[in-house]
């Protein structure tokens, strides 16, 4: 599981990637056609470079449409974000409850405890304390990991409408392996609302509403995890959602030592170097990236399979890529 690197190489590369989502023969074309214009929002969310990109035929409307979009954004953030002292995921992991927590925060830490019980706890929001741990130079002492361990248990958090609470000393939680996901559906189910069935919405994960204006899949580049600033692949995207995890980007002191925490063992998980996820929804294969990154290639398949839908594209460790 991933802990809260404020722009980890998983989200600022997708983002890098997917901007080549926008054909730039297919918009001139359509500009010369007289047909919807593409209206493109650039920002922030979650600590993430992100991007929404419609087509509308109106474009006022669109540039309205955009601003509810950046609202809706924050007040998101106001629930998931680590950065805010504020939001309801500080407040969780300062005081071990939370009571009446948001109807957004339930439905993600619902979303979390399935794919916990379904990835045999390879995703585990309770890692925050190894990514603590790992800031302070110390991943490399086994004593300290062993202790932090005690309080890495998704299972130990009790959950309902009325409260959430943490039910072993010391936890704390990063939803930074699932929240994104959730937003991005979030943003483009408003999206569908609105009418627009034409979109690229890239908030740290990337979904494709339609096709691209010549009705094509989108096209989005795939990093070459051994030379992250470049494309290894492009992956056809339409009315799909995409995410990709990976230990390079953002390292600790010590070879192999990265943010995306095994929960079993405290250190940094190294069975691929890159997984990269399909699932007709963002919170699917946000969720999957990690878990499979963690769970390994034994429990791959049938992980993919448990998710309708989900298709993964995986690269060993000895540069081998396979599609599952």
């Amino acid at each position: 599981m991933k802990g809260i690197p404020r722009t980890t190489r998983r989200r600022a590369l997708t983002v890098i990637a997917s901007s080549l989502a926008i054909p730039a023969a297919a918009l001139l074309a359509r500009g010369l056609q007289r047909g919807p214009e593409a209206v493109r929002w650039q920002g922030e969310a979650l600590g993430a470079v992100s991007a929404i990109t419609l087509w509308a035929g109106n474009a006022d409307h669109a540039k309205r449409t955009i601003r509810r979009l950046e609202s809706e954004i924050r007040r998101l953030e106001r629930i998931f974000s680590l950065f805010d002292r504020t939001s309801e995921i500080s407040a969780l992991n300062r005081l071990g409850y939370l009571a009446r927590p948001s109807p957004d925060m339930l439905a993600v830490m619902r979303e979390s405890r399935i794919l916990f019980e379904l990835s045999s706890a390879a995703f585990d929001p309770t890692i925050q304390p190894l990514w603590s741990l790992y800031m302070t130079g110390r991943g490399a002492d086994s004593q300290a990991i062993k202790k932090i361990l005690q309080a890495v248990d998704f299972s130990a958090i009790y959950l309902n409408r009325s409260a959430i609470r943490f039910e072993k000393p010391n936890m704390a939680i990063s939803l930074n392996g699932i929240a994104q996901g959730y937003i991005t559906d979030r943003i483009s189910d408003l999206l569908r609302n609105e009418g627009y069935d034409q979109a690229m919405v890239e908030l740290g994960e990337t979904r494709a509403l339609g096709a691209d204006p010549d009705g094509r899949p989108f096209s989005v580049g795939l990093i070459n995890p051994n030379r992250p600033s470049q494309i290894m692949s492009q992956i056809p995207l339409a009315n799909a959602s995409l995410s990709v995890s990976g230990g390079y980007g953002f390292s600790f002191p010590g070879k192999g030592n990265h943010h995306i925490f095994n929960p079993q063992t405290g250190r940094s998980a190294n069975a691929f170097l890159q997984v990269a996820v399909t699932a007709p929804k963002a919170v699917d294969a946000d969720g999957l990236s990690t878990a499979l990154y963690v769970a390994g290639p034994a429990q791959a398949p049938d992980l993919i399979r448990a998710v309708p839908g989900a298709a993964a594209i995986v690269t060993l460790r000895d540069g081998t890529t396979l599609t599952l």
